[in-house]
């Protein structure tokens, strides 16, 4: 286990639990000691099972894989540890911090052969495998719009989020985007749009209420081109001060060829269709699910390595979710429309195949 803090302190308090009788946690790192100290004695682990380097647990302890949930700048060294091993990898999005870090790490895993997943948690709640049933029912998406909406204003100091540089975009929409994916069953051909700070574009951070509480970009608007002739149009706040549409309340409105599937922070989905001049309305049960969000993504990945089928969310699919989360950054800073499946191509160059 890389990582023990922040998030992964719910990995190994939370998500890997329902698991024990599949899997053990063999070693844990983390560069806190006091961190390192306290998930150590959660999971009863021996001194010399605990690690402050990631180096010396890969050198030292006997394990099939490895769970990588630490700051997105780490993820190329401990994927380039476990490749050297022949270590399978379960991995927290984003794939790395820049898009050349993510080629890297695609072109490592395609060598040494290991199977490598990422964690894109929100394709696996009950909301949206509802809201994706409901699309099934309507025929091809003509187009889906998407809304994240949190309310950040106060800054809170310490959080990675409001002294990011992109946090809209590299924190927040790589999951919107790749649900984008999701619903449209598609990848990105094309994005166009910006991230920006409503303070900064007024010349002053006291320029817009809210506005000194990121150091960042905390807004975003951008159209998508899907390859499949889809559309998608995107909007995100952390500043958000009306309806708030935040973490696990995203709303989604996705039209059809048979009507129009919309999902609200209530988490209710709903199909709206016409006959004539009547409209209906009516409301999908929400599916019940044997696991949903990240205890999903762990037991896919388990599955797969016992045999099982090939996730959705594996590394060679995923990264075209990261091409279009760092194609959104280009297509801001240069107010241009990037062409997402040429980047891919040119860094991942004639080897990138996505998988069947």
């Amino acid at each position: 286990m890389i990582g023990a803090g922040g998030m992964a302190h719910s990995w190994i308090h939370n998500f890997w639990m329902p698991f024990r009788e599949r899997a053990t946690i063999a070693a844990v790192v983390d560069v806190n000691a006091d961190v390192l100290q306290e998930a150590g004695d959660f999971l009863e682990l021996p001194a010399s099972h605990r690690f402050t380097q990631m180096s010396q647990a890969f050198d030292s302890v006997e394990a099939d894989f490895c769970c990588i949930v630490t700051p997105p700048a780490f993820h190329a060294e401990a994927v380039e540890l476990a490749c050297a091993r022949g270590m399978d990898i379960l991995s927290e999005k984003p794939i790395a911090h820049t898009w050349e870090a993510c080629g890297a790490i695609y072109k490592m895993v395609e060598a040494s052969g290991v199977k490598m997943m990422v964690t894109q948690n929100y394709r696996y709640s009950p909301r949206i495998v509802t809201l994706k049933k409901a699309i099934a029912q309507l025929g091809l998406v003509n187009y889906v719009v998407s809304r994240y909406a949190s309310d950040w204003r106060v800054r809170k100091e310490g959080w990675y989020i409001h002294h990011a540089p992109h946090p809209i975009l590299v924190d927040c929409a790589i999951h919107h985007f790749d649900q984008i994916r999701n619903l449209c069953s598609a990848d990105c051909q094309t994005i166009s749009g910006y991230s920006y700070n409503p303070a900064r574009v007024r010349g002053a951070q006291d320029a817009f209420q809210g506005g000194a509480s990121f150091d960042g970009d905390s807004c975003a608007l951008f159209t998508l081109r899907m390859n499949n002739g889809s559309f998608a149009q995107y909007e995100g706040s952390n500043i958000a001060s009306g309806k708030p549409n935040s973490w696990h309340e995203e709303y989604y409105r996705v039209e059809c060829e048979g009507g129009a599937a919309v999902l609200d922070s209530d988490n209710k989905v709903r199909i709206e269709e016409r006959d004539g001049f009547a409209s209906t309305v009516r409301e999908l049960p929400q599916e019940v699910l044997p696991w949903s969000g990240h205890e999903a993504i762990i037991s896919q990945f388990l599955d797969w390595l016992d045999g099982g089928a090939v996730p959705a969310t594996v590394l060679a699919d995923n990264i075209r979710s990261n091409a279009l989360m760092f194609a959104a950054v280009q297509a801001s800073l240069e107010g241009s429309v990037v062409d997402v499946n040429g980047m891919v191509e040119r860094v991942l160059g004639d080897g990138f195949m996505t998988p069947m």
